[in-house]
């Protein structure tokens, strides 16, 4: 197979050069039409067959330039082919409206942001199905969900601060009730209402202590139980345990912590020491007799 990329070519020995006349041929009439491909600006439902084409297939088509334009700004016309019966299907640019409108062949669906504006539209004489908001109306209709989300914002600030008042007024109710409970005591002659509040602040607390103090001792009391509910021998009992014989202030209370101690099952402490497995005999199994080696 001969090389397709050469730096030098072959000419001949009867080459002449000034034998090739440059010909052009013949001007295309009509509008430009060339051969695209793309892929289908909206989807639409064949009037021949009843074929529904999707958004986005891709068809080998025909594109032509019309002589329309707008503001300067070339309008093409493209032809394509239906799938099931090779009807042909023809649409349009439109940059108006930023969109295709479909000529002839099909019928483009139904979609809800392009649905008409009003009846006065239909008066007009203009495409339903063609309609296509402009920039004004665009604009328009953005300010406006913008000054309903800014309504919803403000509602929300409202709610929150009518919660925040209802807080307040409900702290001030309570401090004005206590204020005029404590006006009551002292018209009544019932002493210091300060000192009582005071009584009452530290027998609160004194009370918490205890409470705290219970929880602790029980929790204590059952990390250090046995399994067979055994208690185990506490700081107590070691102080009053007495090394000395014959001492009989602490005799009695350290038998009973040695007992104690005595009786509390401790686990067995973890060895690491590698055990050897005696290996099993299978003579037996296989009919193998071993002598007996007596001694001399």
């Amino acid at each position: 197979m001969s090389e397709r990329k050469v730096l030098t070519k072959y000419y001949p020995p009867d080459f002449d050069p000034s034998a090739i006349a440059r010909t052009r041929g013949p001007k295309q009439a009509g509008p430009k039409v060339q051969t695209v491909r793309l892929m289908a600006p909206f989807s639409m439902k064949c009037i021949s067959c009843g074929e529904f084409i999707y958004k986005g297939r891709k068809f080998n088509a025909r594109k032509e330039t019309t002589d329309e334009r707008y503001f300067s700004i070339a309008i093409y016309r493209f032809y394509i082919r239906c799938t099931r019966c090779s009807g042909e299907i023809t649409f349009k640019t439109d940059p108006k409206n930023m969109d295709y409108v479909c000529e002839g062949g099909a019928k483009r669906n139904f979609e809800v942001w392009r649905q008409k504006k009003d009846e006065k539209d239909e008066g007009d004489g203009d495409e339903g199905d063609d309609y296509l908001e402009t920039e004004e109306e665009r604009l328009e209709r953005l300010v406006r969900e913008e000054e309903e989300r800014g309504a919803m914002a403000n509602l929300e600030t409202k709610v929150l601060d009518a919660k925040r008042e209802m807080e307040i007024a409900d702290a001030l109710d309570e401090i004005r009730t206590r204020n005029a409970r404590n006006e009551r005591a002292r018209a009544k002659g019932d002493g210091d209402v300060a000192a009582f509040v005071i009584v009452d602040k530290e027998e609160e607390e004194r009370r918490e202590r205890e409470r705290i103090e219970r929880e602790d001792d029980e929790a204590a009391r059952k990390a250090f139980m046995t399994e067979d509910g055994a208690g185990v021998a506490g700081d107590d009992d070691f102080d009053n345990l007495s090394l000395v014989p014959g001492d009989g202030g602490g005799g009695g209370s350290a038998s009973k912590t040695i007992a104690a101690l005595d009786s509390a099952k401790m686990p067995p402490p973890i060895t690491f020491k590698r055990e050897v497995k005696k290996k099993k005999d299978f003579s037996a199994a296989l009919g193998i007799k071993k002598k007996k080696v007596g001694l001399v």
